[in-house]
């Protein structure tokens, strides 16, 4: 979905730094004086990019267009195709049908791509805008001595709900299971999610390898299945956009965009827990330029670029020069940057072995068929 007033703001960043005539085009122009996007060899080349849907500054309303920026600067030409689940795009590059040079998964995946050896390692010293990574964000258990990753976004989950269906603000993910909202309840469309959930609900580890556990988180969702209206990805902008439903579990960043088009809509971070979760971009190890994924990765976070980006997405920035940016409008954000953290009790997925990951997706055909 179109991230309208973040959109907005950056347009304005835009303006200030760069003084555009017209909004209604895009811009690519970005200040980066660095030779190595002009004097470099591959020009002329095509870099395939996977990312998240809606998850870079594409020049919409004159913002920052990212892409045709590099484009611009370097020659090479990029192929920009997007996916909506951790496990539909590992699924496409585990086929081995199609070949990637830089893709941005949710830190558990990157986990289990790093131990199926489906990830290159990087070279830093041709990354040299790695030195502006926050460095609580390096070392993180999906890449604990820093070779395949490189941060690129932070969120946690939280319920949204409209203030005009839902009477007393909720705070606890049981309010998902109230009879009351019968029909106008979403969840997510994806087992990983979902399960999650029902397990911070019922105080159980989201990533037990107790089969147990997830018979008892199973149970729970496939008790709610009579009061939801629906399970969903993307389509839950167009519904808490449209009031067309009383809740939904989805992502802080996205919250926000939601909140621009409906201020009707409110967020809370559940009591029992949420998660969190970092994106990072990494190399597959089937990537055919090694070098120019590379340099896209450096170019993502020149400043500019990654402030750029930022705004446009909403979900909290790994990169310091964002964060210390005095134009960032998002800096100190309640829902992005809270200053109660420590309060919120939030968990990382952890990949899990083979034997719990087919007994859970067992379990979430009988959930969805239920």
């Amino acid at each position: 979905m179109k991230k309208l007033i973040c959109a907005v703001i950056a347009v304005l960043l835009i303006v200030g730094l760069f003084g555009l005539s017209f909004l209604g085009e895009s811009n690519t122009d970005v200040d980066v004086i660095d030779e190595q996007y002009y004097k470099n060899d591959y020009t002329g080349i095509e870099l395939n990019v996977f990312n998240w849907g809606e998850y870079i500054s594409d020049g919409s309303e004159g913002a920052l267009d990212v892409i045709g920026a590099f484009e611009r600067k370097t020659g090479i030409k990029v192929n920009y195709t997007t996916f909506d689940s951790n496990e539909s795009m590992y699924a496409k590059l585990k086929s081995g049908s199609v070949s990637y040079d830089i893709i941005i998964p949710s830190d558990y995946m990157i986990d289990r791509m790093r131990k199926e050896g489906m990830l290159k390692e990087i070279d830093y010293s041709k990354v040299p805008n790695y030195k502006l990574i926050d460095e609580k964000y390096h070392a993180q258990y999906f890449d604990p001595e820093d070779k395949y990753t490189v941060p690129y976004s932070v969120g946690m989950v939280g319920l949204i709900y409209n203030k005009k269906m839902v009477k007393e603000e909720p705070d606890s993910w049981g309010a998902m299971w109230d009879e009351r909202y019968k029909g106008n309840i979403l969840t997510f469309n994806n087992s990983r999610d979902a399960f999650a959930i029902a397990q911070f609900y019922l105080g159980l580890d989201v990533n037990s390898t107790d089969k147990s556990d997830w018979d008892k988180a199973a149970a729970k969702l496939k008790e709610q299945n009579p009061i939801l209206q629906g399970r969903v990805m993307d389509e839950v902008f167009n519904k808490m956009q449209a009031g067309n439903a009383a809740m939904a579990p989805y992502y802080a960043g996205d919250y926000l965009t939601m909140a621009d088009i409906n201020p009707d809509l409110g967020f809370v971070y559940p009591k029992e827990g949420t998660n969190i979760f970092i994106d990072s971009m990494c190399i597959p190890s089937n990537s055919k330029n090694y070098e120019a994924a590379m340099m896209f990765i450096n170019f993502m976070l020149e400043p500019e670029v990654a402030l750029a980006n930022a705004e446009y997405i909403c979900y909290a920035s790994p990169n310091t020069a964002v964060v210390d940016h005095p134009d960032y409008s998002l800096a100190g954000n309640e829902f992005l940057y809270p200053e109660n953290q420590d309060a919120i009790k939030t968990e990382y997925y952890k990949d899990l072995d083979d034997e719990t990951r087919k007994y859970f997706e067992k379990l979430w055909e009988e959930v969805i068929i239920n």
